[in-house]
């Protein structure tokens, strides 16, 4: 191996040979732990190590590094406390997730790292939002992005490229090229002769560089990383190097050619960097072992510190505390100046005057820019306030949904619109694996709006009128909101955007133009969680969302019942209080949805009054909801699938029970 020392000085060389021998010291100690059963598992990155040092020593501390789980040495070159890291492999109190996430599934922004979860993908997105977070302050700051040969299969890898490479983001997306994703070659896993081929594809900048090379390593990604800071881009790297063992320690290496290993073997990136040393008199035997037995010594105290910390414990009270990061929100009430507006026109004044309050909020989505979004509702805002602040994206929502929390993690806010509410299937993985778990896992807060026009009644067909509240508010730690009313959209939707969690906002395209209120001119919010009882009555509780609810109201001018009208507005958090207070007084209750009824919200509802307001019922709790099939185009097939004119029959059924 050829080693090219250039301009820097003994001392660097010497720090750089350290950094490489602390991880792999490490690791060996790891290995003789997991034979002795003292850790669960282990994922090893000998052999990669010139990869994760020469990445993180190039780049300042002050500069985000999402890595993998084979990158200790991004870790241990960041200075992070050995214990500490001990403590997270093992899931205890002093490591970063409180023994709720393993290995390297963590992040830290003391130490500006970003772990990944096990979808990989998501990662690359994150470090998108990341490098335009700091794009937009200027702070000409580079960003390095960890995936393997195998990742770059996903889609996510793909749209994460394009979107950099479109907005210029300063990213350097560093690929491990091991020659396996898991046990599959990389012959396996795509077509081209090098994935620096792929950077063509999206205009992009890429370099080939050899992984195990410590000194090329961290000369080139040092020279880029200074690059991209004056001119920001991404660059696709590749990094050819080996994992010397298997995918983790149980898969073994069987499925590797013996010739294979024998090759990489001879490539090692410590003893080759050693021999160099020791050749060029920079270092000597004596001083490697002494370094060798003070990092010995230094992991075994960090070790017994480790294992003399209590096993974790917790309480059901602090872990459900946990899902949601905690805020005494800002309610801001609203003056009495109002004007008749529509609800598609409160929810743009909405979305207005929150970014005229924060600066470095982002509005994202196709089409949000001069076009206005489909439904018109963020026209004239690139003339308020800028490109740069009001984005049009590639058609890509997954590498989206991740660019917003990256904004988030880089101190800024961001608010997504999915086109429709439909297509937020291909961006489910990080809003339920990334956004939602954020603050539980690592205390990571994820305030993310992701608006989402949804509903039926517009001859829109099966993918463009699905109301798929229920696929969110069964995952912990995301909020969803959906408000029937243009008064409740404006307030509900400022207070979505200041909240620190993530939250789903709902808007029923049947009521953008239809449904008009006198609404606040200026700037207010409304508390989420909370419901509002739109009528009072005693013989039944109605309960409904969205566009049911003015099925409910229409059908009560139809009929003489006294009923109690609750509009849920918050379907997560929901208003129990409210519910069974209601429930309490009039003995009957029936809840009225557009979706479908099996695994619905009106489901949990029914469940959570049979089991708390049982002795109160006079009779069964009703539901009534659309048709088990998709939504169909046709008019009179929609009609058909949707409850509004099954309600009326129902409700009087129920009153007479």
């Amino acid at each position: 191996m050829f080693y090219k020392k250039g301009n820097l000085t003994n001392e660097t060389l010497i720090k750089l040979y350290k950094q490489l021998l602390l991880p792999r010291l490490i690791e060996e100690k790891m290995l003789i732990l997991l034979r002795q059963g003292k850790i669960s598992k282990w994922f090893s990155g000998i052999g990669q190590e010139a990869v994760s040092v020469g990445v993180t020593a190039a780049l300042t501390n002050d500069e985000y590094i999402l890595p993998m789980h084979r990158n200790l040495g991004v870790f241990t070159t960041r200075g992070i406390p050995l214990y500490r890291l001990f403590s997270q492999w093992q899931g205890k109190e002093n490591g970063f997730t409180k023994g709720r996430d393993r290995s390297f599934h963590f992040g830290t922004q003391e130490y500006k790292l970003v772990g990944m979860i096990s979808h990989l993908g998501p990662q690359l997105g994150i470090a998108d939002g990341i490098a335009l977070a700091n794009k937009l302050r200027g702070d000409k700051k580079a960003c390095a992005v960890f995936t393997g040969d195998g990742g770059t299969s996903e889609g996510d890898f793909h749209e994460a490229l394009n979107v950099a490479s479109v907005w210029n983001l300063p990213v350097l997306f560093c690929v491990e090229n091991n020659g396996y994703g898991l046990s599959t070659p990389t012959s396996e896993q795509y077509n081209c002769e090098h994935i620096t081929d792929r950077g063509i594809g999206y205009g992009m900048e890429a370099h080939i560089i050899d992984g195990n090379n410590i000194l090329e390593v961290y000369t080139k990604v040092s020279e880029l990383a200074e690059s991209i800071r004056e001119n920001p881009r991404p660059i696709l790297l590749e990094f050819k190097t080996f994992r010397m063992r298997g995918h983790e320690e149980a898969s073994g290496t069987k499925y590797v050619p013996e010739e294979l290993m024998e090759e990489w073997a001879l490539k090692d990136p410590i003893e080759n960097y050693r021999n160099f040393l020791i050749e060029e008199k920079i270092l000597t035997p004596e001083e490697d072992e002494k370094f060798k037995n003070e990092f010995k010594d230094i992991i075994q105290e960090h070790l017994n510190t480790t294992f003399d910390e209590p096993v974790i414990t917790s309480s059901i009270e602090n872990e459900l505390n946990d899902v949601y990061k905690t805020s005494s929100p800002d309610i801001v009430t609203p003056n009495s100046v109002t004007k008749n507006i529509r609800l598609i026109d409160a929810i743009s004044e909405g979305l207005k005057q929150s970014m005229e309050r924060y600066d470095d909020l982002v509005i994202m989505g196709q089409d949000v820019a001069e076009y206005g979004g489909v439904f018109k509702i963020t026209e004239g805002f690139v003339e308020a306030f800028g490109k740069e602040r009001v984005r049009n994206t590639p058609i890509c929502e997954s590498a989206i949904v991740s660019l917003a929390y990256g904004l988030v993690v880089n101190g800024m806010k961001a608010v997504m619109e999915m086109q429709f509410a439909d297509f937020v299937s291909t961006g489910f993985n990080p809003i339920v694996n990334l956004l939602a778990k954020s603050h539980y896992r690592w205390n990571q807060k994820a305030d993310v709006v992701i608006r989402m026009p949804c509903g039926a009644g517009v001859g829109a067909g099966p993918f463009h009128s699905q109301t798929n509240e229920a696929w969110f508010t069964k995952t912990p730690g995301l909020k969803v909101v959906y408000p029937a009313f243009p008064y409740d959209a404006k307030g509900l939707l400022t207070a979505a955007i200041n909240d620190p969690n993530p939250v789903l906002f709902f808007e029923h395209k049947g009521l953008y133009r239809s449904t008009y209120q006198d609404v606040p001119i200026e700037y207010y919010t409304l508390p989420l969680g909370k419901a509002v009882v739109l009528k009072e009555g005693n013989e039944v509780t109605i309960i409904s969302f969205g566009a049911a609810v003015h099925w409910t109201l229409e059908t009560l001018e139809q009929v003489a019942v006294s009923a109690d009208v609750i509009d849920l507005r918050s379907l997560q958090p929901l208003d129990t209080e409210t519910i069974y207070n209601s429930v309490k007084k009039t003995g009957k209750v029936i809840i009225l949805q557009e979706d479908s009824l099996f695994g619905s919200v009106s489901s949990d509802i029914s469940s959570l009054i049979m089991e708390n307001c049982f002795e109160y019922l006079d009779a069964p709790v009703k539901r009534v909801a659309s048709i088990e099939t998709p939504i169909p185009f046709a008019g009179n097939l929609e009609k058909e699938y949707l409850p509004k004119e099954r309600f009326k029959e129902e409700l009087l059924q129920l009153i007479a029970y």
